[in-house]
């Protein structure tokens, strides 16, 4: 199906207006990039076969009472995940997002419930993204013996994806010597160790407080989970911002002035790239 021309040329135009891009990012945000999507049982199911055979479902898979009861098979998920989202090449629509922002006299700053990484490597400013779930590239105790946090750098998984179980040695706390975790917020979580993403959440709330026309460009962000699209509500409704939203099953916006795109990020992207470059 054919985007519409007409709101492409004001998704144009709302990107010229801007002066600080916001790029609000869920889940499908990364499924150009090759990821596996997870909603629904089926979806889930098909990137982990085990799982599906145990009729494991997502939420008791990303659950601290599967680390504390089966580490192989939680480590065996997230190990898998880990690697894979290390080895992923963002797509193209990450390098669109950071051309549009070099243009803003703010540039750009990222809001995300995805917990990949895929931003950093795709080069957004470190310092400027705000992972509201954390990250799987950062690790905290299990029994949360401390408040500290480290990188997963030295964790070199190695996992047996067709039982999904994790073959080597699972890292742990250095300072009680028990099993170390994703510093995720997960199901069910009442450790998830929240320091980290509260620190960029206070880095993105001044970055905001700076800018007077903020555009938010919401990509992959659908209402199950609905983090990423109150976030957008916030910036509309706090700092006076404009949205395009990018979402294959549920494009609809509220104000005639924003813009909605029933698109996947990587086609939507593409599209207004398009239309950008015929005002130019």
């Amino acid at each position: 199906m054919s985007l519409s021309p007409v709101l492409l040329a004001r998704a144009a135009e709302l990107i010229q207006q801007a002066d600080g891009l916001i790029v609000a990012a869920g889940a499908g945000m990364g499924v150009d990039s090759g990821l596996p999507d997870f909603r629904g049982n089926s979806g889930f199911w098909q990137a982990y076969p085990a799982l599906g055979r145990a009729r494991m479902d997502f939420a008791s898979a990303a659950s601290p009472r599967t680390f504390e009861q089966d580490p192989a098979l939680a480590w065996g998920f997230y190990g898998h995940r880990l690697a894979l989202y290390r080895s992923t090449v963002p797509h193209a629509g990450f390098g669109l997002l950071r051309a549009w922002a070099e243009r803003m006299p703010q540039g750009c700053a990222v809001f995300t419930s995805n917990v990949d990484g895929q931003f950093q490597k795709a080069g957004f400013d470190a310092q400027r993204i705000y992972e509201c779930h954390g990250s799987i590239h950062h690790l905290q105790c299990l029994d949360s013996c401390s408040q500290a946090i480290w990188e997963a750098d030295a964790f070199a998984p190695q996992v047996d994806a067709d039982a999904c179980r994790l073959l080597n040695a699972a890292p742990v706390c250095p300072h009680c010597g028990g099993l170390a975790r994703p510093n995720i917020l997960m199901f069910s979580d009442w450790d998830w160790i929240e320091r980290r993403s509260a620190a960029q959440a206070g880095r993105l709330q001044s970055w905001l407080e700076r800018v007077q026309h903020p555009l938010v460009i919401e990509l992959g962000a659908g209402t199950a989970v609905p983090s990423v699209r109150h976030f957008s509500q916030h910036v509309l409704h706090s700092h006076g911002g404009r949205l395009i939203r990018i979402n294959p099953r549920e494009p609809e916006v509220a104000d005639r002035r924003d813009v909605g795109l029933a698109a996947g990020a990587l086609e939507g992207l593409l599209a207004i790239g398009y239309a950008l470059s015929a005002t130019e």
